[in-house]
Parts: structure tokens; C-alpha cells; sequence
């Protein structure tokens, strides 16, 4: 199961807000959550899918590809994977094993 830390940013916009491009967007990731095949949590500085890898990079490529719909010329998409293959891992047991640790 891979994590993926996603930041897509569509660069020539009118202004600077750019919070109808990421709604945009997570309503492509809320499509791929309702069929089963990734979770995915939005924060305020990028978006957390998890998934199987290759229909994580499936998922990221279409939400990239999303800001062009809307005329943007440039997009920059900045993508960090965590791909552990040795044990099931998912966003909450990541969480969880860090604040064990705090205990």
C-alpha cells in the first residue's frame, strides 16, 4: 500500500487564490474514494492519498492533468511517495505509531 503526499499548483491563475482548483480536485479524489480504490485526507497545504501504487499514480496524474481543464497553461505538481512493502501501512497506523511514542 503506498502513501502519497501530493501538491498540485496551477501556476498563471488570476489571482491568488487557488481553492476552487483544489475543490476541483477532490471532487476527482472523492470519485476514486466512492469506488474503494484509494482513501485519501486533504490538509492545508497539500492532499494524502493511499492506495495501491499504481492507481495512486493513476490518481495523480488526472488531478494534475485537472487545472488545464480550466485554461491554466503551467502546472506544478510536487509528489512524495512512501511505498512500504514489508508490513500493511496505512495513514492512521503511521499516526498511531508516532504517538505511541509520545506516551
Amino acid at each position: 500500500m503506498a502513501i502519497a503526499d501530493v501538491a498540485v499548483i496551477p501556476i498563471g491563475t488570476e489571482g491568488p487564490s487557488v481553492s476552487s482548483y483544489v475543490a476541483d480536485i477532490q471532487k476527482i479524489l472523492k470519485r476514486y474514494e466512492e469506488d474503494g480504490t484509494i482513501r485519501y485526507q486533504l490538509t492545508p497545504m497539500n492532499t494524502i492519498i493511499e492506495g495501491e501504487l499504481s492507481v495512486v499514480l493513476q490518481v495523480i496524474q488526472e488531478i494534475h492533468e485537472s487545472p488545464f481543464s480550466k485554461g491554466i497553461d503551467r502546472v506544478a505538481t510536487s509528489i512524495r511517495i512512501d511505498d512500504r512493502r514489508d508490513k500493511p501501512s496505512t495513514m492512521e497506523k503511521k499516526m498511531q505509531s508516532v504517538k505511541e511514542r509520545l506516551k
